[in-house]
């Protein structure tokens, strides 16, 4: 199959493989059928794969990451252990990258929704989700069916189809009206927490994606500065533990937020 039979059998077989949207059309055009495909794949619910369609989505993210190119995180300018990196968090290659999950940690469930549990769950493909539910239905066995994830406690995953090696999952602090020290910490403890499970792991280069300033509403500049802050200070405290923390940005104004404090 060429990548543009992929994408039509993909789009074919997932939406066979949805009660809801079995019969739809998934389009005539190459665009067309990769929106049906992320949709489809954006509301799926945990579960195993046919283990030929999951090969294919295998081979067909494989080969679109080709196309998009990946950035290794060992090739950025760095300073003291520290990297801003302005780009799309799914293309760089690093032991791990960081994901701002929701307290059900098994991703975005929007069609087409641009937020990076929404992204990271896309192109790391179907396992990913079903990873999770794994590792929520063994929390809930522990603690009781009504089990969410606290804020600032990371889970890890495979990175599965991403160029990184793992994803580090963490519910960062919601802000309702006003920010208490309560969120500060529990933002800081989101930095800090994710740099010990990477010491356990020996995992050294991580990549961090800026936490709780989305939906959450954490405040940019006072987030950034507590998330420099807090990984500056870890990484003195653990000398030779990490090679490598990359803040991932979007913007041009997050990036030269970021690269003022670093």
């Amino acid at each position: 199959m060429d990548q543009s039979q992929r994408l039509d059998y993909l789009a074919r077989r997932f939406a066979a493989d949805s009660e809801r949207y079995r019969n739809i059309d998934v389009g005539r055009t190459d665009e067309e059928k990769r929106t049906t495909l992320r949709s489809l794949m954006n509301i799926r619910m945990p579960k195993p794969l046919a283990a030929d369609t999951l090969r294919v989505q295998d081979e067909y993210l494989t080969e679109l990451l080709a196309e998009r190119g990946v950035v290794s995180a060992t090739d950025l300018p760095a300073r003291d252990g520290l990297a801003v990196w302005q780009g799309d968090i799914t293309l760089l290659r690093a032991d791990a990258i960081v994901n701002a999950a929701n307290a059900q940690m098994l991703g975005c469930f929007v069609p087409m929704h641009t937020c990076i549990d929404n992204c990271i769950h896309t192109f790391a493909g179907v396992q990913l989700r079903e990873e999770c539910d794994r590792q929520m239905r063994l929390l809930r066995e522990k603690y009781g069916p009504g089990y969410e994830q606290p804020t600032a406690v990371p889970m890890l995953t495979p990175g599965y189809n991403l160029p990184a090696s793992h994803v580090i999952h963490i519910v960062g602090p919601i802000v309702e009206d006003r920010v208490t020290d309560a969120l500060r910490r529990d933002l800081g403890d989101c930095y800090r927490n994710t740099l010990d499970l990477c010491g356990e792991k020996g995992l050294r280069t991580l990549a961090f994606c800026c936490i709780s300033t989305g939906v959450f509403r954490f405040p940019k500049d006072e987030a950034a500065g507590i998330a420099v802050d807090t990984v500056r200070g870890w990484l003195a405290a653990h000398p030779g533990v990490m090679d490598l923390v990359v803040f991932a940005v979007h913007n041009d104004r997050d990036k030269a937020r970021y690269e003022a404090l670093i």
